[in-house]
């Protein structure tokens, strides 16, 4: 990755920008954050409330996946990126601080990744290693969402059936693509939620009131997006130029490969390996359409990189300005498309109904899924001492326990990985008194 002035002003401004439209609830990278933003536009959530929700979401992914890859492959990434403007956007209290913020962000990305990595890193009990952990089942776990969805709103026998299926194309699918398990799980599992949706409304004939679409709520949430689209069309814009000045990769699918090819210059193997690269990320932006799409008609967020083909954009464009226009226009088109699938949905109450399970589903798909994640951190930091895994076990364990005991001060979201980082704290500073020491 070359720091330079030019790549250094795309990257603040696209850092600042995000942070704006996620403080303003326009669009959001994390598809777990999205739906509790209408929580808090309507009145139902504080906005501390939303940034705990967002921390906790998402300071794991930071921490691992967006330090840990933008180390390996000297690329930055959405982890690193944009889930930090998700809770920076979310935490500001005024509009004109979230920019800022955000932009001061990215400078911090670009010059002081391996200055952070080596402090955290220094420390004698190893922090950043075991928070790694954290994000380890959170995609995996998110992904079980519509199923949890089905089941809840269909019964126990149909939500096994949809397991059951879903379970095979997770095991099958990878075999003969390259779409990830979890992105066949949400994939799968979306369309099963919606095919049982239709199906449904079109055996009960209760979808009477489809032509009433200026009530509808997606119908009013996709129209929330549309008024937004300037914003997101420069969103879109910054991001596949980010991808273009190849400081930027979009995933794990595709960041090793575009490294690899980066450092061998433009050279035909180099060629290759980026259209590789862009075929890859195409296929894995097909498979999360159904989500993101459900994720923003249903909560009128969009998405930060839309169904994240700006990437695909990005990488096989010959220069920013082409890659600037077309990321532009994808969204654009995204978008437009999006508005589509809402008066589609508005036909269909079912669909409308499951919003609702939707978003819950989500909220405890992820919150076991960090908890677990925590607990597995935490352990791991104690395991490299003498107090031993049960050690560090029971320090995250008493913090969540305590939490549950008082009320639930703090979110279920946020209170496993706020356990799992005073545990390392706590390790660290027993180690310095004499009381922990080193195995």
């Amino acid at each position: 990755m070359e720091i330079n002035l030019v790549n250094s002003v795309i990257v603040v401004l696209l850092c600042a920008l995000t942070a704006f439209i996620s403080h303003m609830g326009m669009a959001v990278f994390h598809d777990g954050i999205r739906p509790v933003i209408p929580e808090y536009i309507e009145g139902r959530l504080h906005r501390s409330e939303m940034a705990s929700i967002a921390f906790g979401l998402s300071v794991g992914f930071i921490a691992s996946v967006g330090i840990g890859n933008a180390l390996a492959t000297n690329l930055l990434n959405p982890w690193l990126l944009f889930l930090a403007t998700d809770i920076i956007g979310v935490a500001s209290p005024k509009k004109w601080i979230a920019p800022i913020l955000g932009g001061l962000w990215g400078i911090l990305c670009l010059s002081g990744i391996g200055t952070v990595n080596a402090v955290l890193t220094g420390v004698p009990i190893d922090l950043i290693g075991a928070l790694g952990e954290l994000g380890t089942y959170v995609v995996t776990g998110f992904a079980l969402f519509p199923l949890i969805a089905i089941i809840v709103q269909f019964g126990m026998k149909k939500g096994i059936i949809a397991a059951v299926i879903t379970i095979m194309f997770r095991f099958v699918g990878p075999m003969f693509s390259t779409v990830s398990g979890d992105s066949w799980t949400m994939l799968i599992g979306v369309i099963l939620l919606l095919g049982l949706c239709i199906y449904e409304d079109i055996k009960n004939k209760s979808n009477d009131d489809s032509d009433a679409l200026e009530g509808n709520v997606f119908s009013e949430r996709v129209g929330r997006i549309r008024k937004n689209l300037p914003f997101l069309m420069v969103a879109g814009a910054l991001i596949a130029v980010a991808c273009n000045v190849h400081v930027f990769a979009g995933s794990d699918v595709t960041m090793f490969d575009l490294s690899k090819a980066y450092a061998m210059g433009n050279t035909p193997e180099a060629q290759a390996l980026i259209h590789t690269a862009a075929t890859n990320e195409f296929m894995r932006a097909l498979s999360f359409i159904p989500l993101i799409a459900t994720t923003a008609v249903t909560t009128g967020v969009y998405g930060v990189a839309g169904f994240t083909f700006v990437y695909f954009a990005g990488y096989l464009c010959p220069n920013p300005i082409v890659a600037a226009i077309v990321g532009a226009l994808i969204i654009l088109v995204e978008v437009l498309i999006l508005g589509y699938i809402g008066k589609f949905l508005g036909k269909f109450p079912s669909i409308r109904s499951a919003s609702d399970n939707i978003r819950s589903s989500m909220n405890t798909c992820v919150e076991l899924a960090l908890l677990i994640g925590s607990i597995n951190a935490s352990c791991v930091m104690g395991a490299s001492t003498n107090v031993g895994a049960a050690g560090g076990f029971i320090i995250t364990a008493l913090i969540y326990l305590i939490n549950e005991a008082t009320g639930r001060k703090i979110m279920r979201m946020a209170i496993g990985p706020i356990g799992a980082i005073a545990t390392g704290l706590i390790l660290n500073l027993l180690y310095l008194i004499g009381i922990v020491t080193l195995i």
